[in-house]
């Protein structure tokens, strides 16, 4: 485990989330047979760095960065942030809903499916880690922070992944471009989300999925006149793609039930992908 990440240790938030049943996404982590029932500050170092293990190697892997790929392929790189972003959005959302656990589990899971694993990266290309806001705001979430404040501390994070984002690597590809494709790649993630929700009959990958769905509807959305000027066919996949997500993904609370068409979302998230691959 990268070294600037024992600030889980810190925090005893990695013990917090296990003794609780959060684990990584879409999975409930089985308490230490030895964890007690509510962390504090003084735990036993070894029992804390158990439970961060625990979670830092328990996630299904819907994060799916490669640090190969991502220390040279812009989109990868900006995918990585997306993944960052569509997380904490997910998690400001459903906190406002009440789902405060959910909330705390969202921010708290990019700094195990993303930032262990490009911390170096990141130190590389001279990008300022964020790993102690996502840290801080879990940890607000179960403090009981105001939604405002929990919303503030989203816009925090927000800032540092669009400032890491000017970090990415170089490419003969537009700017435009990139965005757009990962404006896709995170349309393709939410629909692979609400396939497995829906096989899954569980919360979490509902709410991963619905992270993806904004994050890559924001970052769309915030350059739709550049993208459509440069690519009108990669745009209009695009809209077509949030428009079939936004039918799958109403809110960010538990669905009684996901009957959004499977088939559609999958399809136009595909078709998005392939017209904004190049």
């Amino acid at each position: 485990m990268s070294k600037s990440y024992r600030a889980w240790t810190g925090l005893g938030l990695g013990l917090a989330m296990i003794s609780t049943g959060l684990g990584a996404c879409g999975k409930a982590v089985a308490p230490a047979a030895d964890a007690p029932e509510v962390a504090s500050e003084q735990v036993m170092p070894a029992a804390i760095q158990e439970a961060v293990d625990a979670v830092a190697s328990g996630g299904e892997g819907e994060g799916g960065i490669s640090l190969d790929q991502a220390a040279t392929d812009p989109v990868i790189y900006g995918a990585a942030l997306a993944v960052t972003e569509a997380h904490v959005v997910a998690a400001r959302d459903a906190y406002a809903l009440g789902e405060t656990e959910a909330a705390a589990e969202m921010f708290a899971h990019p700094v195990s499916e993303v930032l262990i694993e490009l911390e170096d990266l990141f130190t590389a290309r001279g990008v300022k880690l964020f790993d102690g806001l996502l840290l801080d705001a879990s940890q607000a979430a179960m403090s009981g922070e105001s939604p405002e404040q929990i919303g503030a501390r989203t816009d925090a994070i927000i800032a540092a992944l669009r400032a890491a984002a000017t970090k990415a690597p170089e490419s003969t590809r537009s700017p435009v471009s990139i965005r757009a494709a990962v404006a896709a790649d995170q349309a393709d993630r939410a629909a692979t989300m609400y396939r497995i929700a829906r096989e899954a009959g569980t919360y979490e990958p509902y709410l991963d999925g619905y992270g993806f769905y904004k994050a890559g509807m924001a970052l769309f959305q915030e350059q739709e006149t550049q993208i459509t000027s440069a690519n009108p066919a990669g745009a209009a996949a695009l809209n077509e793609a949030f428009a079939e997500l936004a039918k799958a993904y109403p809110s960010a609370g538990p669905q009684a039930e996901l009957n959004a068409d499977l088939s559609a979302i999958t399809v136009s998230a595909s078709s998005a992908v392939l017209a904004n691959s190049h």
